[in-house]
């Protein structure tokens, strides 16, 4: 196995985490833009079917194995909402502080303020992958109204870990990729590569 890997991914949160997390166990980490490789569409209702369309459209344009994740905020209360759509929750363009605003907004009449992060990794070795590698983790919490720490992205200021006392953002980089859904699904899937 190639210990080369695309990311196919512009999010640069995204980026690093996967650095922090690949590069120790040998792996050449690369970000799609440097192939000069546009985001991927995300059609479907379902994060495995988009990272595997996220996947192969970046080994299409690289010719090389790329590693693909979606990954997304679901909130008990909302019915799973907003999933797949979490980056553009809010619409476009893309924004952090309006998907939380509109997030808190949506969960105020909720007592039930549940949600976990979902993450599904998907390796190809090349576009027409036959077998692709395919990993999932997941990360509970519970959201809060007003956002705390500076670390992280996305929703991390506003995911409450209980247990902790603290929210995502709160947490030092190493802590946080050993409890993530993303770590999660990042360690299963080094686990079947290996």
């Amino acid at each position: 196995m190639s210990k080369e890997i695309i990311i196919a991914s512009g999010n640069p949160g995204k980026l690093r985490e996967f650095r922090q997390m690949l590069e120790p166990a040998g792996y050449i980490v690369s970000p799609q833009s440097e192939f000069n490789v546009s985001e991927a569409d995300e059609p479907y209702f379902s994060f495995v079917e988009n990272a595997l369309n996220k996947a192969r459209h970046v080994s299409r344009l690289t010719g090389k194995p790329a590693l693909a994740d979606d990954s997304g905020l679901c909130a008990d209360a909302l019915g799973g909402s907003p999933g797949v759509f979490s980056a553009r929750y809010a619409g476009e363009p893309k924004s952090d502080l309006r998907n939380n605003q509109k997030l808190v907004a949506d969960l105020a009449p909720y007592t039930n303020k549940a949600a976990n992060f979902y993450c599904v990794l998907v390796y190809v070795r090349s576009a027409d992958d036959p077998q692709p590698v395919i990993a999932d983790g997941k990360w509970p919490g519970e959201i809060i109204d007003v956002p705390k720490g500076e670390n992280g992205f996305g929703y991390d200021p506003h995911f409450w870990i209980p247990e902790l006392k603290k929210t995502a953002a709160e947490l030092p980089p190493e802590l946080k990729n050993s409890l993530s859904h993303r770590g999660k699904a990042l360690r299963a899937l080094m686990e079947k590569l290996s």
